[in-house]
Order: structure tokens, then sequence, then C-alpha cells
């Protein structure tokens, strides 16, 4: 499969929403055809019902001895003068005159009829279905034969009732069905896309944490990385200092492994497999020590620090604060003038100010976001600086000094 990881865990996600919504649907499909098919069917007996209230009482009120029939009797009853209508028609053995109820409903052709009826009285049983009438309308046709005196198949009663009714409410319910599924499957679909987005969640966590270490890896390596081969270099062209250039390649080497452990315990940490080694840490000293190892490089860096002790892991402070005073040496100055920075630290504050143009209030909060930053850096360090001071329950503050520069305020948890 080709792709980046991303854009495997995406297709992914639409594949588990296409499964998700496929096998719902076809469960809805399925209980929307047996739904409509009930409901016909039980329009269809409630039809059949009434042409049998029509027909049971037609067949007790013939009449007849031996081979004759009479329907005397079946003119003087209220059903002859209601609806459903029906005919009797003779049938096999029978031979007596056609007769029509004294109401029609519906026009229905004769012929047709007496179909129904010799088809009813050939198998002797009752017959229901649709037909239509003369005008095309639909109709339900129930058929009850009957017998002589002599036990022989003399005919047929044929009721029918205008369908139209029961079918048009049948209708109006398929299209309520149909347009009810068609809603259910959308939001079927939102659905499907939101379970599957949270079931690959860890994977694309994952995958983000991975680039973020990798990223992360890139931009605080790239500082110690160029200042260790300005070392090694300067260690060739100048063989007599060496002595002094080596203890700070060794310090310089140490502290590119303190990165790299720290980043570690980032990912870790942001996975939720690690958590933070908290201790009380002199916040001064740590910072100091930053300020001691981090090549200064023309730049002018005056610390002043007072005693405070904060409780943090020290691994993630040091290079926070790493981070802090690399932004500023780089981005903090006027084109054409070298970099000013002061570095205060007391009651567990950090707070570095640089000579720089300083930064658009506007825009600040974007420079805290990964890759973004209003003088042209990748921002990432900064990001790392605000998910330290959020790990530790501080806050990362900006803003711009009235004389010009720009002001970044790491604050911490002082310990008891």
């Amino acid at each position: 499969m080709k792709g980046s990881a991303a854009d495997r865990l995406r297709r992914l996600r639409w594949l588990l929403t296409w499964l998700f919504t496929g096998l719902n649907a076809a469960g809805l499909i399925v209980f929307a055809w047996l739904a409509v098919s009930a409901d016909l069917q039980q329009r269809e007996v409630q039809l059949d019902a009434e042409l049998a209230r029509v027909t049971a009482p037609v067949k007790r009120l013939i009449m007849g001895e031996g081979d004759t029939v009479t329907t005397t009797y079946v003119g003087q009853d209220e059903v002859n003068r209601q609806c459903p209508q029906f005919v009797i028609l003779p049938s096999g053995a029978g031979a007596f005159p056609p007769y029509t109820s004294g109401r029609t409903c519906v026009a229905v052709d004769a012929q047709r009829l007496q179909t129904f009826a010799d088809l009813s009285a050939r198998n002797g049983a009752v017959l229901n279905g649709y037909s239509s009438g003369t005008a095309g309308e639909m109709v339900r046709v129930g058929v009850e034969p009957f017998r002589n005196r002599n036990n022989q198949e003399a005919g047929a009663i044929v009721a029918v009732a205008d369908a139209r009714d029961a079918l048009a409410a049948h209708d109006q319910l398929k299209l309520l069905v149909i347009g009810g599924c068609v809603l259910l499957l959308g939001a079927i679909g939102v659905t499907g896309h939101v379970l599957s987005g949270r079931a690959i969640r860890p994977a694309t966590t994952a995958l983000q944490q991975q680039e973020v270490l990798l990223a992360e890896t890139a931009h605080d390596l790239r500082t110690p990385v160029a200042a260790l081969r300005a070392l090694a270099e300067a260690a060739l062209r100048n063989p007599a200092e060496s002595d002094e250039l080596l203890p700070r390649t060794v310090r310089l080497a140490s502290r590119m492994g303190g990165i790299i452990d720290g980043l570690l315990v980032r990912a870790r940490l942001a996975a939720g497999v690690e958590s933070l080694a908290i201790q009380p840490v002199r916040l001064d000293q740590l910072v100091a020590s930053v300020v001691a190892e981090t090549p200064a490089e023309g730049a002018q860096v005056t610390l002043v620090a007072a005693p405070s002790t904060v409780s943090a892991d020290p691994t993630l402070v040091q290079r926070a604060v790493a981070n802090l005073l690399d932004n500023a040496l780089r981005y903090g100055r006027r084109p054409g003038y070298e970099a000013i920075v002061h570095v205060t630290v007391a009651g567990g504050k950090v707070t570095v100010a640089d000579s720089g143009p300083g930064i658009d209030s506007s825009v600040a909060e974007e420079n805290f976001d990964r890759f973004t930053s209003g003088g042209g850096s990748s921002g990432l360090g900064l990001s790392i600086v605000r998910w330290v001071a959020l790990a530790h329950g501080g806050r990362l503050r900006v803003y711009n000094a009235e004389e010009g520069g720009a002001i970044f305020e790491l604050r911490l948890p002082e310990a008891p």
C-alpha cells in the first residue's frame, strides 16, 4: 500500500466508516422491507375481512331446492345496499340468472368477475386478489364458492372493494420509510466516521508523537551540533588549545545526550507511560549552568539570579530554559547589532529579555504553536517551553518591553 502512514490511517478510517455504514445499511434495508411488507399484508387482511363480511352473510341467504338456486332473500338484506358491492354468478352446475347488489361502489368488468367466479368454483376454494376497475382503479376482490342442495358447485359470490385508499396510505408509508432510511443512513455514516476516528485515535496520536519527536530532535540538536563542530574545527586549527577546548566539547556532548534523553522523556510523558521526575531544584543554579554552557556567539548575556527553589523535573526545565535562551540569541537582535540578552531568576520565575524588534501581541499565541514564529524560526522551541510549563502547572508568558525587545517569562511552582 503506497502513501505515508498518515494517508494509510486516513484510508483506514474511511474503510471503517464504509464498513460500519454498509453493515448498518444492510440491516436497515431488511428492516424497512419487513416493515413495508407487514403494512401491505395488514391492509390486505383488513380489505379481505371487509369482503368476508359481505360474502359470508350472502352465502347464508342463498336458498335453493335440488339444482335450483334463489336469491330472493338477498335483495331484502341490508348488505345489498352497502359497500363493498357483490355479484352472485352461476358456475359449474348452477343455472340461475346472475344477481348484482343494489349499490355500485366501483365499476368492474362483468366478464372479469365471471372469470374469478369460475376459477373459485372449479377449485372449490376462497380466492382473494387485486384487479382493476373499468377506469383503471385498483380493487380488491374476494370470491367464495357455494354448492346447491345436491352438493354440486353451483356458483360463487364475488365481492369487490375499492382499494385505492388503502394502497395510497401504503405508498405514503413507503415514502416515509424510504425518507427515514436515507436520514438514518446519513446519521449512521456520520456516527461511523466519528467512531472510526476514535478507534484509530491511539494510532494517530502515536504517529503525531513520532513526528513531533523527530522534529524536536532536529530542532534541539541543531545548535549543539553546530557548536560541537565549531569546537572540533577550532581544535584542529589550534592544537595548542586542545586542553581548553576538550572539556567544553565533553560538556557539549553531555548536553546533547541530555537533550536526547529529555526528548525521549517528553515522548513517553505525552504517551502516558512515564511521570514527571518532580524534585526540589535550585532554579538559579540550573539557569546559571545553562547560560554558562550556551555559546554566546558574540552576544552579550547577563544573568541576575536570586536563590530560588522550585518543584520540577530538572531535565525538562533545563531544556525549556535552554530553548528560551537559544531563541533570544537567534532572533532577539536588531539587524546589524549584536544580541543583548538579560536573564533574571527570582521567585520561581525565569525571565529572558532580548533586544530584538519585539513580538506582535496579536500573534503571540501563534508563536507557541509548533513550526510557527514571528521571526521566521521553527517556533518548536517555544512550543516545547510552553509544554514544560503546563506540565508542571506553571505558565509561559510573552510581552514587549517599553524600550523594545521581547520578554519571555517562565513561571514554575515554588518548592514548599
